[in-house]
């Protein structure tokens, strides 16, 4: 009486490739997904705000965000737009920007103006130490015609100890 089932002569090999490539390609998207959702932030140290609302933008919001780190650079999406040591006052990269996002804005009519401005906001990311001559000079720009940007926003960090504080108090 042979009690072994298993016959060598008609034993199958399991395939593995085809599990291999699926796993690859998750890894690939998974490290495509991470690097485009922080594509917009530099890392920078906020300046800390008494009260903040936490950002959500709408996804279809059509809202750009300049980055400015302490040396006065402006940074959108990993492209330097202005670099204050290289480029000296000649702000054009970033004028051009500045049209080109204001022209895919949606408009709005503001009858104080007599125009159709730009009814979205734009979001300055600048790092606690940047001097605000930086700041003044993209608000500037803001205010010119053909771009017209009259919506900012400018993002700050809250105080860790009222982030905890709030999240005790929504726990219980």
């Amino acid at each position: 009486m042979n009690i072994n089932k298993h016959d060598s002569q008609t034993e199958m090999d399991m395939n593995m490739t085809p599990m291999i490539d699926v796993v690859f390609l998750l890894i690939i998207f998974f490290m495509i997904i991470t690097d485009l959702t922080q594509q917009d932030l530099e890392d920078l140290v906020l300046p800390t705000a008494n009260s903040a609302v936490e950002d959500k933008p709408a996804p279809d919001l059509v809202r750009p965000i300049i980055n400015i780190p302490q040396s006065g650079r402006m940074i959108v999406k990993k492209d330097e737009k202005y670099d204050p040591e290289v480029d000296g006052d000649d702000m054009t990269r970033l004028e051009r920007f500045l049209v080109d996002q204001a022209n895919r804005m949606p408009k709005v009519f503001d009858s104080e103006v007599g125009a159709e401005l730009p009814d979205n906001p734009l979001m300055i990311r600048a790092d606690e130490y940047t001097e605000f001559k930086y700041i003044q000079r993209i608000m500037e720009i803001c205010g010119k015609k053909g771009i017209q940007i009259w919506k900012l926003e400018l993002a700050a960090s809250e105080d860790p100890d009222k982030v905890e504080a709030r999240k005790a108090a929504e726990d219980n």
